[in-house]
């Protein structure tokens, strides 16, 4: 007779029970790894939070950049007049209103008065700028107030600015030239003369924007650590060698973002020009930007006007990729 304790329910080793059977290891392909699932799930959603919060800054551009922009090149294949907002229609020309604008004698002058105004302006604004962002650097009584008075031509209205110049240059009741009349100095025709009317319009941008130069430089000075000007003092590039052996080497990013903003705004100059000669005396300050200005508003040519736009935007893109290329390629080297 059996008895109980006779029996030996142990397992046999290699044997497999039914609840081995029905139990899968961690490592085996039936498991359902919860975690797993709830991190990918997160991540899911984390993805869906970022697009979300991406969404209206796209929609923004999209609106009110990419609409625009593409509509002004459409419009520029057409005969857009003023008909056209009662017809409906504006009539497909192709490369007419390109042939036009290009083809102009006005086109060569507007093109040598943008390259003159647009050069004159960068290398005044950033020669003065950067001269006075290593001045600021220095610190002395009254240096924040007066930086933040060096703000004041940034800050006003550019017609506004235009407005006051232009009181202030005028040949005949201006007071710079009653001020140099005390000086025996006759009355220089700032505005009115061919000659000299494009050197004023610069020197006024210059002031305008030596602010603008002069607050970007001025903070990227102050990102170049002062332990290096010590070390570079122990070798001896003091003053000039150290400005040229550790300011400028690492202040060129800086350079390069100021340059190539500094030339897209100061192309497209138009309220300064408008404000004090309106592209005269016999265009002698007239741009790309003023004669696009000209034909949409005042000949109501839209269709020419977005033509001579997109060469305008055409130019100041082919600058900023040419630049920013050369100025890389210099950095590598």
């Amino acid at each position: 007779m059996t008895t109980a304790s006779s029996l030996d329910t142990r397992p046999v080793a290699g044997a497999e029970t039914p609840v081995s059977r029905r139990r899968p290891g961690r490592g085996g392909s039936g498991s359902s790894r919860p975690g797993s699932s709830r991190r990918s799930t997160a991540r899911r959603w984390e993805r869906v939070s970022q697009l979300l919060f991406v969404l209206p800054a796209a929609a923004f551009i999209v609106l009110f950049f990419g609409y625009p922009v593409l509509k002004n090149l459409i419009m520029s294949f057409q005969a857009y007049t003023t008909t056209t907002f009662y017809t409906g229609e504006a009539p497909w020309v192709g490369l007419a209103n390109y042939a036009e604008v290009l083809g102009s004698q006005l086109f060569g002058t507007a093109l040598l008065n943008t390259a003159l105004f647009t050069v004159g302006s960068i290398v005044g604004q950033f020669v003065i700028g950067l001269l006075f962002a290593l001045f600021f650097r220095r610190a002395f009584p009254l240096n924040g107030i007066l930086r933040s008075l060096l703000l004041l031509p940034w800050l006003l209205p550019l017609i506004v600015s235009s407005a006051i110049w232009k009181w202030i240059l005028d040949q005949d009741s201006g007071v710079l030239n009653q001020f140099l009349g005390t000086f025996g100095v006759p009355a220089v025709p700032w505005l009115t003369s061919p000659s000299v009317a494009l050197l004023t319009v610069v020197l006024v941008n210059i002031w305008i924007g030596i602010p603008f130069n002069t607050t970007i430089l001025y903070g990227g000075l102050q990102d170049i650590p002062t332990e290096l000007y010590e070390a570079a003092s122990l070798d001896g590039a003091t003053g000039w060698k150290g400005f040229r052996h550790v300011t400028w080497p690492l202040l060129r990013p800086v350079v390069s973002v100021v340059l190539v903003l500094g030339v897209v705004y100061t192309i497209k100059v138009l309220d300064i020009i408008l404000g004090l000669t309106n592209g005269g005396p016999a265009n002698a300050t007239q741009t790309i930007a003023t004669q696009s200005y000209s034909l949409s508003f005042q000949q109501f040519d839209f269709g020419s006007g977005a033509a001579l736009s997109n060469v305008l935007i055409v130019i100041s893109a082919v600058f900023a990729v040419v630049y920013l290329r050369l100025n890389r390629k210099a950095v590598d080297e």
